[in-house]
């Protein structure tokens, strides 16, 4: 019997993410046309990125309880998706704003996104992903929920990997029991290559903390370099060194 072929983005599939072929969507049923989010209530910018910034949209694994052998009884995530957005080189961001479209249309469901660009590298072109989600970000109690796009590095495609046998906790098990717990557990992956999703919401904190502090710094070390003033100088190496004490405190 001939093996199935499976929907792919670029080079990436579900088989080279390292995720089982049980998990994989054949690829004849793996393309997302375009028209289906063109014809949905958005803006004309948004039409106009998708259109120029997105080369194809392709389902590429399914992770659902019955492939998965995870609880999903009581539940937030009863599955998980990886769709694969194929970039035409307009862009050379993850697209958040298109993110955000396909994410709301399955709101229920999570959703792993692997974007997938041709870069120079090396007087060739080399294939780079970078995953990214969408996750509910926490609120006061009482407050609307409120969900953000978050985007991980980019990387040779070749090297781009989703764990599912991974720990809920540092000294847990090494297999998540529900769904949740492997949703928190990709997009842990995702955000910040760290399989662990454990307290995620204050480690995506910690991480966005430290990227402002250290971009004040570079900001705050070209402002001292640039003034002339010595009472100014003083003013800005003041902060500076304060930036710089806070950035030394949260690598230890």
């Amino acid at each position: 019997m001939m093996p199935v072929a499976v929907a792919h983005c670029g080079s990436v599939s579900a088989l080279t993410l390292g995720l089982p072929t049980s998990m994989a969507v054949p690829e004849a049923k793996g393309a997302l046309p375009k028209a289906m989010f063109l014809k949905l209530p958005i803006s004309a910018k948004l039409k106009q990125r998708l259109n120029t910034e997105v080369e194809s949209i392709t389902m590429l694994a399914l992770m659902r309880p019955a492939n998965t052998g995870l609880e999903a009884d009581g539940g937030r995530i009863p599955e998980v998706l990886v769709i694969g957005l194929k970039l035409t080189g307009k862009t050379d961001v993850v697209p958040a704003e298109i993110v955000e479209l396909i994410s709301s249309i399955r709101s229920k469901s999570g959703i792993v996104f692997v974007c997938v660009r041709d870069v120079p590298f090396e007087g060739a072109t080399r294939e780079e992903c970078a995953f990214a989600v969408r996750r509910a970000v926490p609120v006061k109690p009482g407050r609307p929920a409120v969900a953000k796009v978050y985007a991980g590095q980019w990387m040779p495609a070749g090297e781009a990997q989703l764990e599912i046998g991974v720990a809920e906790a540092a000294g847990a098990e090494a297999v998540p029991r529900t769904m949740d717990a492997l949703w928190h557990s990709l997009c842990a992956q995702a955000v910040l290559g760290d399989a662990d999703g454990a307290d995620l919401d204050a480690r995506i904190a910690r991480r966005d903390l430290l990227a402002r502090l250290k971009a004040d710094e570079s900001k705050l070390s070209r402002d001292h370099q640039r003034a002339k003033n010595p009472a100014q100088r003083n003013e800005i190496y003041a902060k500076l060194h304060k930036v710089r004490a806070q950035i030394a405190q949260m690598e230890e």
